[in-house]
């Protein structure tokens, strides 16, 4: 029975990590192309205070992927929108990849 829960947790592991990172991945290259011009590293070059960190993300209201994938679908400010220029998808694993950089402290 131990071999059995232990087989098992090891194919969810594994299972687990090859549908996340290629996400997390593909989020990564989309937010080089259109994102890090303005948040290279987290950071904002045009409202310095709205920075990708995660106080920042939480002070504003954008601390999970919904909230992120609004903003990035809509803009906001001086932010464009990147709804038509970006399919739902590759809007997900940016707001995916961003709150993953967050946590990780950029």
């Amino acid at each position: 029975m131990k071999k059995l829960l232990t087989s098992l947790c090891l194919f969810l592991a594994v299972a687990t990590l090859s549908i996340v990172r290629p996400a997390l991945a593909g989020g990564a290259s989309i937010f080089s192309a259109n994102c890090a011009s303005c948040h290279m590293g987290g950071k904002n070059v045009v409202n310095a205070a709205k920075t990708l960190k995660k106080e920042d993300l939480a002070k504003y209201g954008k601390d999970s992927v919904e909230a992120i994938v609004t903003q990035v679908t809509k803009g906001m400010g001086a932010m464009p929108a990147f709804g038509g220029r970006l399919s739902a998808e590759d809007i997900e694993a940016v707001a995916n990849y961003v709150l993953d950089q967050a946590e990780k402290g950029w």
